[in-house]
């Protein structure tokens, strides 16, 4: 049986358009933007353009604020198809940066108590923004290709370790500021021309694994780290996303084309919900690959090797 729902919350940064053509429902979580308080999230550039966003976000970071979708607002959600007898399956924002899997789990529980038949599987991505929004991509074409309602579950479970980042934030010291690096980290990370790399960890965080001096250093690492780590690159589909970076991810767009050679590649805007924790400066493309090690140990030494190679 393939007859099932996918949703996602607003951390998995998928367009409009993604949504409608893979069939993937969004529960929205909750912006706090200045003089309009708490509004719902949105992935579309409707009121404000992606760069007077980023630049306002820039000047004033403490203006905004995101929360996740709340335990009623899953309840109503889960409930839309609950009732009409749709297994849903819930891809949640990793769990080490939102309390969203925590909302969706006490929502589950108040609908079984009313539908003691519902089928609602929740999984914990473990990533976030495009790198989330990759795996529901998946879950979607297997859904497409006849899996069943188990066998996706199975495959986003025993696969959620191979969805791979391999990019650069050239401003770490807005997620300093935000909470999520200390100090001293965030203004390494901004000194001219440092590109910080990073890569998603087994915590469901992500760490950044070197620094390359320069974009063109740093595009050589990252080809030659994404060589080294993806599975069957012609068959894939591979975003790259970019927080107001969007002429770095054309370069590196059409890199990633000229030597993987992908079924495709799709630059996709880092929306608000994702974009006011990661600030300006986000260029990084997400595809599937390799199991991530656990301490990684062998992510780091690859970057290593490879900033070496090219001093």
């Amino acid at each position: 049986m393939n007859d099932f729902i996918l949703m996602a919350d607003a951390g998995c940064d998928l367009s409009a358009e993604f949504q409608k053509k893979y069939d993937i429902k969004i529960i929205d979580g909750h912006l706090v933007l200045p003089g309009k308080g708490d509004v719902p999230s949105f992935m579309e550039w409707k009121d404000v353009t992606r760069e007077d966003f980023y630049a306002d976000l820039k000047k004033n970071p403490s203006d905004f604020a995101t929360a996740p979708p709340n335990t009623a607002e899953y309840e109503k959600a889960f409930t839309a198809y609950v009732k009409d007898g749709k297994p849903i399956i819930c891809i949640t924002i990793s769990s080490a940066m939102s309390g969203s899997l925590d909302f969706a789990t006490t929502a589950r529980k108040n609908i079984l108590n009313q539908y003691p038949d519902a089928e609602i599987r929740l999984i914990d991505s473990m990533r976030y923004g495009p790198g989330f929004g990759l795996m529901v991509v998946h879950a979607a074409m297997l859904r497409s290709e006849g899996k069943s309602f188990e066998e996706v579950c199975d495959y986003l479970e025993q696969n959620k370790n191979r969805f791979h980042q391999a990019g650069w934030l050239d401003d770490l010291s807005f997620v300093a500021k935000k909470g999520r690096l200390t100090h001293p980290k965030a203004f390494f990370g901004t000194l001219a021309g440092i590109k910080p790399i990073g890569e998603f960890d087994s915590g469901g965080m992500t760490t950044v694994l070197g620094k390359a001096k320069g974009a063109k250093a740093a595009y050589a690492v990252l080809l030659k780290y994404i060589e080294a780590t993806i599975e069957n690159p012609e068959d894939q589909v591979i975003f790259i996303a970019q927080s107001c970076r969007y002429p770095q991810a054309e370069v590196y767009k059409k890199m990633i084309e000229d030597k993987f050679h992908p079924k495709a590649v799709y630059i996709n805007d880092v929306y608000p919900f994702c974009g006011i924790n990661v600030g300006p400066g986000l260029m990084a493309a997400y595809y599937v690959g390799k199991p991530i090690s656990d301490d990684l140990s062998t992510e780091r030494a690859l970057i290593e090797q490879f900033i070496s190679e090219g001093k």
